[in-house]
């Protein structure tokens, strides 16, 4: 199977069966999509993905409303209502099967069981194509004691230790639901590697079978504990909330100035050797001589840094540490970062032409390839379809027209 018009990119020529809602699912299958796969979205039929009702804020034109959450995580894909349950003869199961023949790539995040009890399980996928890479995503883990519970973004944030580590005073969940777009990220990255198995294989001329890809919400909050994971595993150091401080490191967190809150990155004995004489402070005091010295007494030491930071305006502060070579930088808005020379620089905000709305704004992908000045392998981006756009010619093109 064509897309309509052919994207460039590392994945282009693959196609990818998404029977995902929600975000971590469709974050995956629109990584994919950022780099030239082909996505098919398969939505019920009268409400489709969960998403497309949440909201506010949502666009509305003409009767139609459409929510700026759904916008976020699905660029890139065509829209196939189907009925999974529908297994009558020529029926939309039978259109789903034939997708999977031509299909490289699978990818649902239901919970677990419910592929099986479809009648789609792993069995089945690989027996209508033995070189189908299936990516399963779900909230706990596919076994396990308690593989069962549905998957929730806060919840896991929660359950995975995150919201122990965020915050000041009360657990507190990051400000995106970080346990899906992590899932989402692992299981594209999955999906490629499997897909790079499988043409090294059958470039080899070996037996190329599809690999099954499992990720989940918990294991990918896990996954990212980084050295706050090492203080337990090796130091058996219960971390606590972190507030706006690195735990090892100071200073290198947020400050406050006479007008907004500024922050310091103090990476290096060298840096805190330049950033000390810029708030009167003596690099060398006994306090504060070394990385060590300065955590263990990091309250004195921000109080000091906050102390002389007073004084002037937040810009002022950035232009005296810029010119001492600490890092340094503004804590900004949403809208101020979507105003930012450096964000447009980098392809971070992409048009695409709605065909309700009209011109449509989104965020873009994280990745740039070559020198190319767009995001993810597309030079245009699909903007996310309606539910149910690409019906007809997708039947068609699957010879159930």
């Amino acid at each position: 199977m064509q897309p309509p018009t052919q994207p460039i990119g590392p994945l282009a020529g693959v196609l990818v069966v998404d029977l995902t809602r929600a975000l971590a699912g469709p974050h995956a299958t629109m990584m994919l999509g950022d780099l030239g796969a082909r996505v098919v979205k398969v939505e019920a039929p009268g409400h489709g993905d969960d998403s497309r009702t949440w909201g506010p804020p949502f666009l509305e034109r003409d009767g139609e409303r459409t929510s700026t959450y759904f916008l976020a995580a699905n660029r890139n894909k065509e829209s196939l209502t189907l009925d999974l349950k529908d297994t009558s003869e020529g029926g939309d199961r039978a259109v789903l099967e034939e997708l999977v023949r031509r299909a490289d790539v699978l990818v649902e995040n239901f919970r677990v069981g419910v592929m099986d009890r479809l009648g789609l399980g792993v069995d089945r996928l690989h027996e209508l194509n033995p070189g189908l890479v299936v990516l399963s995503i779900t909230g706990f883990g596919h076994d396990g004691p308690e593989a069962m519970r549905a998957g929730y973004d806060q919840i896991a944030q929660g359950e995975g230790g995150l919201m122990s580590l965020t915050g000041d005073t009360d657990p507190t969940k990051t400000g995106v639901p970080i346990a899906d777009l992590l899932a989402g990220m692992n299981g594209a990255y999955g999906v490629a590697a499997a897909l790079f198995e499988r043409e090294r294989a059958r470039a080899a001329g070996e037996p190329a079978p599809g690999r099954v890809v499992r990720t989940s919400l918990l294991s990918s909050v896990v996954g990212v504990h980084a050295y706050q994971g090492t203080r337990w595993t090796a130091g058996h150091e219960v971390p606590g909330l972190q507030g706006t401080h690195h735990a090892a490191i100071a200073p290198y967190g947020l400050f406050h100035t006479a007008t907004s809150p500024v922050q310091v990155a103090c990476g290096s004995e060298g840096l805190w050797r330049a950033f000390a004489p810029v708030v009167g402070l003596d690099p060398a005091e006994a306090r504060f001589a070394t990385n060590l010295d300065r955590v263990t007494n990091r309250e004195e030491l921000t109080a000091a840094i906050e102390a002389a930071m007073a004084d002037a305006p937040a810009e002022d502060w950035l232009e005296r540490l810029a010119s001492a070579g600490v890092p340094s930088g503004k804590v900004r808005s949403v809208d101020d970062v979507y105003r930012w020379e450096q964000t447009l620089s980098q392809g971070l905000l992409i048009g695409v032409e709605h065909p309700v709305h009209g011109t449509v704004q989104l965020p873009g992908s994280a990745l740039r390839l070559d020198d190319q000045p767009f995001s993810g392998g597309r030079a245009e981006h699909l903007a996310p379809p309606l539910l149910g756009q690409h019906d007809a010619a997708l039947r068609g093109e699957l010879g159930f027209g």
